[in-house]
């Protein structure tokens, strides 16, 4: 049986994606499909530029909207950094040798040295590169990774400077925005830095994927120009409040420039997750213990018939982590595997059809809608099992470690 049950998941992978899934649940995402394709306002191939100046005076008579631009900019700008990343590569002599991967965008958190930026602008360097921040008076530092979030695509990452050297941006809220709301975006475009650009907010509530599939949700989307190399860097409110940190754009044909579609995260978000790296090195989620689901959609109906399954309702759960709080809920995997064809399919396990009452539509959804519960709190999942709907309350717990 334990090799039909290694065979199942094996070939289920590539004739059924089984997916794994922690159920790091948030709730469902607020727009009704899918937009056009989407790429990370990712580190920018590096170019040579000249920073922007602050000094000279402007000229002619300015508006009260032209004033307030100028204002945040000579107030905050100087708390955006450049985030330079290098990768290891392999000259002819078969030697690691540090290559330059791009570059980003990053916010000073605090007067100790904490920076916030994108997991993915600090990615390239995680195989054993490295990363340089350079401030707004152009000193250079070498930074470590304090820690890093890639479900939420945000890091911290940490530099030895003066303090005095140092300009933590003011945080606002993103709870209760506006559409319509001004908004600045301040970053390093294509390496030009510290670039400044203007717009509006343009929807609140939208949800966008992270590089390893799991939603981001209450994502504020914005027309204000992002472009490669703005990763990172914050978008603020006409106060110079930060209210998210720039992430993807809409890039049709993958062009990579802007056309007027970026996302931000939430700073609502950005706190709780930067709290949880500096003070843990990761962050500490509501933890269920569900392993991998079988999507039923993708059960044969010969096969589910014959079983008195359902084929086309739910996700079956294939392993359930010992000791965990599904485990203690009395949630059930897969206890034995059947072959049809050429393919296996797991069977025994319970049905996941429904959380607090929700149909479950796909697994990317699923892991949105528990995120922000808290530990202690009980969560019911509705499940099939042997034909009946059973309603299962799971008591959650954090995580004790990182996960991604």
């Amino acid at each position: 049986m334990k090799t039909l049950i290694k065979v199942a998941l094996l070939s289920s992978v590539t004739t059924a994606a089984l997916v794994y899934v922690l159920l790091e649940w948030r709730p469902l995402r607020t727009e009704g499909s899918r937009g056009p394709a989407v790429t990370w306002a990712e580190p920018a191939a590096p170019v040579t530029a000249t920073s922007a100046t602050t000094t000279a005076p402007p000229a002619g008579d300015l508006g009260d909207d032209e004033k307030n631009n100028i204002d945040i900019y000579r107030k905050y700008s100087t708390g955006v950094v450049n985030i330079t990343s290098t990768t290891l590569a392999f000259n002819y002599r078969l030697q690691p040798v540090p290559v330059e991967a791009g570059t980003g965008s990053g916010v000073i958190f605090d007067k100790n040295g904490n920076i916030i930026t994108n997991y993915h602008v600090i990615e390239p360097s995680l195989g054993g590169g490295g990363l340089e921040v350079t401030l707004a008076d152009h000193g250079k530092y070498s930074a470590t990774i304090v820690g890093k979030d890639k479900s939420n695509d945000l890091a911290v990452i940490k530099i030895d400077a003066p303090s005095d050297k140092l300009s933590p941006i003011p945080f606002g809220k993103s709870e209760g925005l506006d559409v319509g709301q001004k908004v600045l975006a301040i970053g390093n475009p294509f390496g030009f830095e510290r670039t400044l650009t203007t717009g509006i907010i343009s929807a609140t509530g939208r949800s966008i994927e992270a590089e390893n599939g799991r939603i981001i949700d209450n994502i504020i989307q914005t027309d204000a120009a992002i472009n490669p190399g703005n990763s990172g860097g914050p978008l603020l409110n006409s106060a110079g409040e930060m209210i998210g940190i720039n992430a993807q754009i809409v890039s049709p044909n993958n062009k990579g420039g802007s056309i007027g579609i970026g996302f931000a995260i939430p700073v609502d978000t950005v706190k709780r997750v930067v709290s949880d790296l500096i003070t843990y090195k990761y962050v500490r989620r509501p933890y269920v213990g569900i392993g991998q689901l079988f999507p039923m959609e993708n059960y044969p109906p010969a096969v589910a018939r014959r079983l008195g399954v359902p084929p086309n309702d739910g996700y079956m759960i294939v392993q359930v982590a010992p000791r965990s709080p599904a485990a203690a809920a009395g949630l059930r995997g897969i206890t034995d595997a059947v072959r049809y064809g050429l393919a296996t399919y797991p069977v025994g396990g319970d049905i996941l059809i429904a959380f607090e009452g929700k149909a479950i539509s796909s697994p990317a959804e699923m892991i949105a809608a528990i995120d922000h519960r808290k530990e202690g709190e009980k969560v019911t999942f509705t499940v099939l099992r042997n034909g009946q709907k059973v309603d299962v309350p799971v008591t959650l717990r954090l995580t004790t470690q990182e996960m991604e």
